[in-house]
């Protein structure tokens, strides 16, 4: 084989350069990328009304401030304000009154100094209980806003 290639060192030499090629072409591929970082975590906050009110009380407030130094705290945080009844009262009236009670925790989100244009109002009046009930109970734990922000 040797007398073919004239002598041992030019098969050595051939052997280099196509290792050196191949070396070159693996230094072509990207570097691999870092995973991206998590999301940050979601964080959740429940604010409790009377029976058939959409005003807060001083500890409504209190949990409302606590979430807004949250979401101030964050970049880019989003929130939700998702409001429930109780199965007391139609149904109709029980969206409505959802609606307004997301709509109370965001404006005094906002009066904490929460962009409003951050912050996502939704009414699910009587239809997703936190404590499992038949119509026409009373049940204070449904009375309430979730706050999530995100």
């Amino acid at each position: 084989m040797a007398s073919q290639w004239g002598d041992k060192t030019m098969i050595k030499r051939l052997l280099a350069v196509v290792a050196a090629a191949f070396l070159l072409g693996a230094c072509d591929e990207p570097a691999p990328q870092a995973a991206p970082p998590p999301p940050p975590p979601v964080k959740n906050f429940l604010v409790f009304f009377d029976f058939d009110k959409s005003t807060l009380t001083p500890r409504a407030m209190d949990i409302v401030k606590e979430a807004a130094a949250t979401a101030k705290s964050g970049q880019n945080a989003r929130l939700t304000c998702t409001g429930h009844t109780d199965t007391s009262g139609p149904a109709n009236y029980n969206m409505a009154l959802s609606l307004r009670r997301a709509n109370t925790v965001k404006a005094a989100l906002v009066r904490q100094g929460v962009p409003a244009d951050t912050i996502t109002v939704v009414g699910r009046g009587e239809t997703a209980l936190l404590v499992a009930t038949k119509d026409g109970v009373r049940e204070p734990q449904n009375r309430r806003v979730e706050i999530v922000i995100q």
